[in-house]
């Protein structure tokens, strides 16, 4: 009975969710088939074009690179946070949030006045070291990894945030009662509980930045384009529908497969 009742109540969301995704879902893929044709040429021509696998390795080059920054810079803003006060650690967690509430376009703007020839950056520089210390920031990848750090960085900060403070104060306290250092607490007992965190994080990010799309072209150059930005390419320049639906429907294989990875993380731990 109370089976029945939660199908009649989740039947109107299920059914939005079917006409909004699963829908259109199904037309792309419909579409990468060549349609009434249904033929793999898309996927084929894909496949033998260095374009593609060019882009493709980029994209994921992008991505590992962009989530390891992250790791280097949320771990250590995470685990401030999980050692503050909770009304502290909510005010931090508003300046963490941030990059969150502005626009990605305004926000991929913003860095090209800090990092461009003549932005903040290089005219410090040139100020300090004379006018031959600028360097490329700009339109190359340096500038896309930037703006995805940017961007991406809340994404990793919490789920390990999440497992620093899952872990309680009594396991430390233990550790110092036996004789522990700070450091031998952090590398033995923090580190390897909160690794779950790092791993979540890291498939989240990576998730987020193979469909990045604003970031890589307003920052990036010809060298940096990804998989959106082939998307792009193939529905405006040279119309060949198919060949951007079949590298949507690789790209949303390859985030459900992470995103599967992330389900199957431990209960406790679980973020979706």
């Amino acid at each position: 009975m109370h089976t029945r009742h939660a199908a009649l109540f989740l039947a109107p969301a299920i059914a939005v969710t079917a006409a909004v995704f699963l829908i259109p879902l199904g037309q792309i893929a419909y579409t990468s088939l060549d349609g009434p044709a249904l033929s793999g040429r898309a996927y084929v021509e894909l496949a033998s074009s260095g374009v593609f696998w060019r882009v493709l390795y980029n994209s994921f080059e992008t991505s590992l690179g962009s989530t390891l920054a992250c790791v280097l810079l949320g771990y250590p803003i995470a685990y401030h946070l999980s050692r503050v006060s909770p009304r502290r650690r909510t005010i931090y967690a508003i300046f963490v949030l941030l990059p969150l509430w502005t626009s990605i376009l305004v926000k991929s703007f913003a860095f090209t006045v800090i990092l461009g020839e003549n932005g903040i950056i290089n005219n410090i520089l040139r100020f300090l070291a004379g006018p031959r210390a600028a360097v490329a920031l700009l339109f190359n990848s340096v500038g896309v990894l930037v703006g995805m750090v940017h961007y991406l960085l809340p994404f990793m900060v919490f789920p390990i945030l999440v497992s620093l403070t899952a872990q309680g104060d009594h396991l430390h306290l233990a550790a110092r009662v036996m004789g522990a250092t700070r450091l031998r607490i952090f590398l033995q007992i923090t580190l390897p509980l909160s690794l779950t965190g790092v791993l979540a994080g890291c498939i989240m990010t990576t998730v987020l930045s193979l469909g990045v799309f604003v970031t890589p072209a307003l920052l990036g150059g010809r060298r940096d384009v990804m998989m959106a930005n082939l998307i792009d390419f193939y529905t405006r320049v040279s119309l060949d529908w198919a060949a951007a639906s079949a590298i949507a429907i690789i790209l949303l294989v390859v985030t459900s497969a992470l995103l599967i990875t992330l389900l199957r993380l431990p209960g406790e731990h679980r973020l979706i």
